[in-house]
């Protein structure tokens, strides 16, 4: 299974010094500026948050948690079994475990080989992988990973847009811009192949044929790792609850703000919808306090924001 990469912790050490303080990567500089984040349900409860963890040295993302909360593990010490309590297993029947993103973005190793970085947002989730055990993006730690990128490296940032100067393409621009990070604009499929580039597409969802890691919004969670659908020929998107079925159904005027990414390449982002009108309410959503610890983000006609997946049956 997937999940290994998010629910891998610190391998058990012999050294009660070490075994009470987490098993980070020793002296060095301390991460400032770095957050940490415990939620369950994708997001929908905080469980603990600290804008300034304790932190010494060097950390790895299990260090880290081991030094600011309670941390049980199983398999020897290889997955984070409980964080404060809170245990994996299973709830109601389905399954449910411990993920963890570093500034949005599904870490490809475990918890103990991944260093921490000034600056780095990490986020632990407990939730339901009966649907998918895989999302490789998520929005919920804008203005992460544009800001400082992946792996303690800045990336480029363009913006990518059905119509440079439109409503839509200027307010995305400028929102990133007001974040401190300096993003290009191009037109739309300008970026395709930079896997080293954090692209932003701002686009009518039947715009992105071209688009491959895109086009798996079409297909739901298990392909795009995002708790929504568009159907219809994208002129309908299907919101989902944790376990793929189908909520709510929007039309005209319905917008999307998702994350997508295939392998190591970096991730896509985008702010769609099933036309012009949906895009541009999904541009003007397009922002810290609507993105904040949501996996993706749906956004209706009427300019209501609905956080993804949706909750109930």
């Amino acid at each position: 299974m997937k999940r290994a990469a998010g629910t891998a912790a610190c391998v058990l050490l012999t050294v009660a010094a070490f075994a009470a303080s987490g098993c980070g990567l020793g002296a060095g500089k301390t991460p400032g500026g770095a957050q940490l984040l415990v939620t369950r349900d994708f997001g929908a409860s905080t469980v603990h948050a600290w804008s300034a963890p304790q932190a010494s040295g060097e950390e790895t993302v299990i260090s880290l948690l081991q030094r600011n909360a309670k941390v049980s593990t199983r398999y020897s010490g290889g997955f984070v079994q409980s964080i404060d309590g809170l245990q994996g297993g299973h709830e109601g029947g389905r399954p449910v475990d411990w993920f963890y993103y570093v500034n949005g973005v599904e870490a490809a190793k475990g918890a103990a080989s991944t260093q921490v970085h000034p600056g780095d947002r990490i986020w632990w989730d407990h939730h339901d992988w009966s649907e998918t055990d895989d999302v490789p993006a998520v929005v919920g730690s804008f203005p992460q990973p544009f800001l400082n990128g992946i792996a303690g490296k800045r990336l480029p940032v363009r913006v990518e847009c059905a119509s440079v100067g439109d409503f839509a393409c200027t307010t995305v621009t400028k929102r990133l811009r007001a974040q401190g990070v300096p993003a290009g604009i191009s037109g739309l499929g300008s970026g395709v192949g930079a896997i080293h580039t954090l692209r932003l597409v701002v686009a009518p969802f039947a715009k992105l044929t071209n688009e491959l890691a895109l086009r798996e919004l079409r297909e739901g969670p298990r392909a795009s790792g995002v708790y929504a659908r568009f159907e219809d020929g994208g002129n309908s998107l299907a919101l989902l609850n944790a376990s793929g079925r189908t909520t709510q159904t929007l039309g005209a005027g319905a917008g999307l703000i998702a994350a997508t990414r295939s392998g190591e390449e970096a991730p896509v982002w985008t702010v769609t919808g099933t036309d012009g009108a949906g895009v541009d309410a999904a541009a003007h959503a397009f922002d810290a306090a609507t993105l904040r610890d949501r996996f993706a983000v749906a956004i209706t006609s009427g300019g209501g924001a609905l956080a993804l997946p949706r909750a109930g049956s």
